[in-house]
């Protein structure tokens, strides 16, 4: 190989800009909806993240850029945002757009910023929904609350992944997950407008909702498999962090978020859904790999022991969980040398790149570097840098109908 390939980030994040929910809203709604505000004050712990307390002569006061909807107060951190200016900003610095690079928010400047990273295409999570929408989830009033889902996918659609983006940014839509009917609705209008890929929790019952053994999720699973889009699962989305008590410090949940994936995955194989749903894919988002082969041989030797401690499995579940891996499970790496070198185990064809722009932890401005140097550590082929930095993810998300073939 003369060359690696551009890369195509299956895990990136978008900074909403200010106008997505205004823009496209009610009128009526608009004083309720999501809207940024600026404020100076004094940054202070608020739920899932951050709120500032307006207090002009609090220690430390400075602006920041808070995100209202009812009664919810979002700060944005400059953990969201810490690429370029901000890359060696303490992560939970309040920020506004303007201290961020125009690349977390801006369709042009991240576009400059994905060629710069030799980047040709990317998915991005969303930053104000949350992972998986939780955001609009836990609003009491769910008819402004699906507006706001609608909202932000016509956005994602129409205007972030349109244009010049269109075949760069791949849309990655949300769901309605407090009601599985309209989120199949959604799911079917979303693919009709060029979304094939859709954001759903790696543990739905952590956020109140029912499991994905319930039959609850049904109608999702056959609009997905109808319209080919595939179930991403982001570490996180389902609103909880592995940890060891609430003094450990934060390098432990941060070493410890992969075990978010692991959750999904074990759910997911032990299901019967990739048997009944048969050309359903889903992808584990920043889980990073090198525990699937313990854990999948962990499923494999447990199944084959089933009939000692649960009735029918050999209904559910006619055949190993690790057989379903290839072609239906995906994971991604952004640093995962010991993964790589565990691909023979894992399936080479189902591990996919990503940058995760413009978070703390990002690879970006030297995302081929790291390539590089994995590639070189794991012994990779050239076949199968292609595969790692963009053949899986084209075959995963059909990426051809963007006319990226290859």
């Amino acid at each position: 190989m003369d060359a690696i390939p551009r890369l195509i980030s299956v895990d990136d994040h978008v900074i909403e800009p200010g106008n997505v929910w205004q823009d496209r809203l009610p009128a009526r709604y608009r004083d309720r909806g999501p809207r940024l505000v600026r404020v100076f004050g004094r940054i202070e712990p608020a739920g899932a993240g951050y709120r500032v307390v307006e207090d002009a002569d609090a220690p430390g006061a400075r602006w920041a850029d808070e995100w209202r909807y009812d009664d919810l107060r979002y700060v944005i951190p400059a953990g969201m945002a810490q690429v370029h200016a901000l890359r060696d900003t303490h992560y939970h610095e309040p920020v506004t757009h303007d201290d961020m690079a125009p690349g977390c928010y801006d369709q042009a400047a991240r576009l400059a910023d994905m060629d710069l990273n030799h980047t040709e295409a990317s998915l991005c999570f969303p930053t104000f929904p949350r992972f998986c929408g939780q955001t609009f989830l836990e609003r009491e009033d769910k008819e402004l609350a699906l507006l706001c889902v609608q909202a932000y996918n016509d956005w994602m659609i129409d205007e972030w992944c349109g244009g010049a983006g269109r075949g760069r940014l791949i849309p990655l839509t949300l769901i309605p997950l407090w009601d599985p009917e309209l989120a199949a609705a959604e799911v079917r209008r979303c693919a009709a407008k060029g979304s094939r890929a859709i954001l759903f929790s790696e543990c739905p019952p952590f956020l109140g909702l029912p499991s994905i053994h319930s039959g609850a999720w049904d109608p999702v699973w056959r609009a997905c498999e109808e319209t080919e889009s595939v179930v991403n699962m982001h570490i996180g989305s389902s609103s909880t962090w592995p940890n060891t008590g609430k003094d450990s410090p934060a390098l432990v949940p941060k070493s410890l978020s992969f075990q978010n994936a692991q959750t999904a995955f074990t759910d997911w194989l032990a299901s019967g859904l990739l048997e009944r749903f048969t050309t359903l894919r889903i992808a584990l988002s920043e889980g990073q790999v090198g525990w699937i082969p313990f854990l999948a041989g962990r499923l494999d030797n447990e199944w084959e022991l089933a009939d000692l401690f649960e009735d029918n499995i050999r209904e559910r579940l006619p055949r190993p969980p690790s057989s379903y891996i290839p072609g239906r499970v995906f994971g991604c790496v952004f640093d995962d040398l010991a993964g790589l070198r565990a691909r023979d185990q894992i399936g080479m064809s189902q591990i996919m790149i990503e940058t995760d722009y413009p978070h703390g932890d990002t690879s970006f401005p030297n995302s081929l570097q790291m390539v590089e140097k994995l590639a070189a550590g794991a012994g990779l082929s050239d076949r199968e840098v292609y595969q790692l930095v963009r053949g899986n993810a084209i075959a995963c998300y059909g990426l051809g109908r963007f006319g990226i073939t290859a």
